[in-house]
């Protein structure tokens, strides 16, 4: 019997050391050496102090900032309840409801009606309302942030039209022209937003 399981026992260590060390090593350093920024997790720094990443969404609320997608993601809290923690990276994620879930209707409209009222007479593009399947989408549609500028120039007494050039130049385009849609990063734009301010205090 021993010699039946012998070759067993020896193949599921070489797979082991193969294919769960070896190849995740090698094709990490691989990865590091194409493609160094992505392979770190695609890092955004500012003064050499990491704020986030080009590829997690982070929640912005406050109303002289562009916002993102609404976000399923949740935690817990100290006592181990399940909370609502948008943007978790921890807890990828979206929403389980279904298009006839009276929870997720009533979601939606009350976010619409309260984005008409930042925005009057424009139509609310659909991905303000809606999450995305891994509740961590760093990107908006450049009609979200477009739709957010009078919102946003109105908080930082700045003209509707610079912010709208703003936008426009982090707007990144379909990948090779086909692949994709435009989309805008958040959180690019929001700290463009943030030295364009300075510059104008200063």
């Amino acid at each position: 019997m021993l010699k039946e399981i012998r070759p067993a026992i020896a193949l599921t260590i070489l797979f082991t050391v193969v294919l769960g060390i070896i190849y995740p090593l090698g094709m990490t350093r691989l990865a590091q050496a194409i493609f160094p920024h992505q392979a770190e997790g695609s890092l955004i720094l500012r003064n050499g102090t990491v704020i986030g990443s080009g590829i997690i969404g982070q929640e912005f609320v406050r109303a002289d900032y562009f916002h993102g997608r609404p976000s399923a993601t949740t935690g817990t809290d100290e006592k181990g309840n399940t909370i609502a923690l948008p943007d978790n990276a921890a807890n990828s994620m979206g929403s389980n409801l279904g298009p006839t879930s009276k929870a997720l209707i009533e979601r939606i409209r009350s976010d619409a009606e309260r984005l008409k009222g930042e925005n009057p007479g424009m139509a609310v593009p659909v991905d303000l309302v809606t999450t995305s399947a891994s509740g961590i989408d760093p990107d908006i549609t450049p009609a979200a942030a477009l739709f957010q500028v009078p919102r946003v120039a109105k908080a930082r007494n700045l003209d509707p039209a610079r912010l709208q050039a703003l936008v426009g130049q982090f707007t990144r385009p379909r990948t090779l022209g086909i692949i994709g849609e435009p989309s805008v990063n958040v959180l690019q734009l929001n700290m463009a937003l943030d030295a364009a301010t300075a510059k104008m205090v200063r």
